[in-house]
């Protein structure tokens, strides 16, 4: 009988998208076969805590939403039903928010405990800093394990818009006009940066943090008021500042997965609700809008694809990523924006969304995802052997 393969799924985090990676995980630990994979839940709070054992994701999930506290688990999810070996250590402080609710979550029983060592390879399902950002991944690097998604180098350039637009120039791609801005010199030059800002790029311009996570400290500003205020916020969560050049974009997306050899799902496009697709479009309010696949000529959704599998090779990505444009409605003109390497994973996020209508469907995909993670890992082995 072939031995199943032992997937850690790791979520949560101590960043603002803690929220979404919880949902994520969910629908990733849903959706792989138990026939294959034998999953281990590994959770990390928002204190940076790691939780083993039983039901992390429960646990983390009580923790953000009190109303759950004294609710049992909704039937058919999830649970300890799952084959799991693993148990935490110890249980955090219970003088923590977390303690009340991972009570119930590890069960110290040295006989049930098996070292994380043991697995076969990591899905992380961790969005925004401290875990999309290279630092999980150079952990994993350090302790040779194989993991899903791109590697240190990718994850870290992907994370920070200074950098991956700098990648992004370096390889030709297309990008609306932008400026790099350092905290320092907003706070010590205010005048000078407004001033170089408005003689750069015109009136609307978004502003945001260099590295930080999806649409965090995002601003649009049409005035020189709305601009002071956007680059206060950005500054609040990064030392390097970003202002683009706002369009009148349509905003489409691309999936990428593959790892020499990485191929393009069909084209999506993004109808937010609100004026722009900010993080409360994004995760919050539920109204955001797709249009799978995009309504494009045959020409523009090539190109699209083809600029995205560019843009995943100019960072050196690996296993997924999903690419994400903009079209001006005014010129036509076609720009790339970023890379996202750890998109949204529940099963209506675009990433999958995007896979399914190309023909992979959702647990297929998962599998995917884990060949191409085995297989880097592999070659990884043999240059480094």
């Amino acid at each position: 009988m072939t031995r199943k393969l032992r997937v850690g799924v790791v979520f949560g985090g101590r960043n603002s998208e803690h929220e979404v990676s919880l949902k994520s995980a969910r629908a990733v630990m849903n959706a792989l076969d138990q026939s294959k994979y034998e999953i281990v839940p590994i959770g990390i709070d928002k204190q940076g805590r790691w939780i083993v054992g039983n039901d992390p994701l429960y646990a983390l999930e009580q923790a953000a939403d009190p109303k759950l506290l004294n609710r049992p688990p909704e039937p058919g999810v999830v649970q300890t039903a799952l084959p799991l070996h693993t148990t935490s250590g110890r249980l955090p402080d219970e003088s923590t928010p977390l303690a009340a609710a991972a009570l119930a979550v590890a069960d110290n029983n040295e006989a049930e405990t098996d070292s994380l060592g043991q697995l076969d390879v990591i899905l992380p399902v961790l969005h925004g800093m401290y875990g999309e950002d290279g630092a999980l991944q150079g952990l994993l690097e350090i302790a040779d394990v194989a993991y899903v998604g791109c590697g240190v180098l990718a994850a870290s350039v992907g994370m920070d818009k200074g950098v991956m637009k700098a990648a992004f120039a370096a390889a030709g791609l297309p990008q609306v006009p932008y400026l790099l801005v350092r905290r320092r010199d907003w706070e010590r030059e205010r005048a000078a940066v407004i001033a170089q800002v408005e003689a750069t790029l015109r009136y609307p311009v978004f502003t945001k943090p260099a590295n930080a996570g999806s649409s965090v400290g995002v601003s649009k500003c049409r005035d020189q008021d709305e601009l002071a205020a956007g680059l206060h916020l950005a500054a609040q969560q990064d030392r390097r500042l970003v202002v683009e050049q706002g369009i009148n974009p349509r905003e489409v997306e691309v999936a990428v997965l593959g790892n020499d050899d990485p191929q393009a799902s069909v084209v999506g496009e993004i109808v937010p609700a609100n004026e722009w697709y900010d993080y409360a479009d994004k995760y919050l309010d539920g109204r955001t809008g797709y249009l799978i696949p995009a309504p494009l000529d045959e020409a523009t959704s090539a190109r699209v694809r083809q600029l995205a599998v560019a843009a995943f090779k100019a960072i050196d990505g690996a296993g997924l990523a999903r690419v994400d444009f903009l079209i001006d409605k005014d010129s036509g003109a076609l720009y790339l924006n970023e890379v996202n390497t750890l998109p949204g994973f529940t099963a209506g996020s675009m990433y999958p969304k995007l896979w399914e209508a190309t023909g992979l469907p959702y647990r297929q995909l998962l599998d995917r995802l884990i060949e191409l993670a085995l297989e880097r890992h592999v070659d990884r082995r043999v240059r480094n052997a």
